[in-house]
């Protein structure tokens, strides 16, 4: 079954971020006793993966005639929706309004940026 490239961009894209959420905010939890160069170290490991995933992501998107802009968007939505989940139940922070808000924007931010 062929999957359209705006779903097959999606799918790469939501598994890159989750690497990437890791990388970036996952060492303060799991390595915060440790050296600052060596969280810098497990984070670059961690992003080489997400690499692997993120650049055949925007590379399919991109050949499909996504623009980069609309790249980008889809990009700023996923993130927000992995780090909300990623920052409540594994980092433990409150759940705040401002997630609800700043996801409403970005709704309307991919509303605009694919409106034809």
């Amino acid at each position: 079954m062929a999957y359209p490239i705006i779903l097959k961009t999606v799918l790469l894209l939501i598994i890159s971020n989750c690497f990437m959420t890791y990388a970036w905010y996952g060492h303060l939890r799991t390595l915060g006793n440790k050296p600052w160069i060596i969280a810098v170290l497990v984070s670059w490991g961690i992003a080489f993966f997400e690499y692997l995933i993120q650049v055949p992501a925007n590379r399919i998107g991109h050949d499909g005639n996504l623009s980069l802009a609309q790249l980008k968007i889809l990009q700023e939505v996923i993130t927000l929706s992995i780090f909300v989940p990623f920052s409540v139940i594994y980092m433990k922070e409150p759940l705040r309004w401002n997630y609800l808000w700043a996801g409403l924007c970005m709704v309307g931010a991919v509303y605009f940026m694919f409106k034809k």
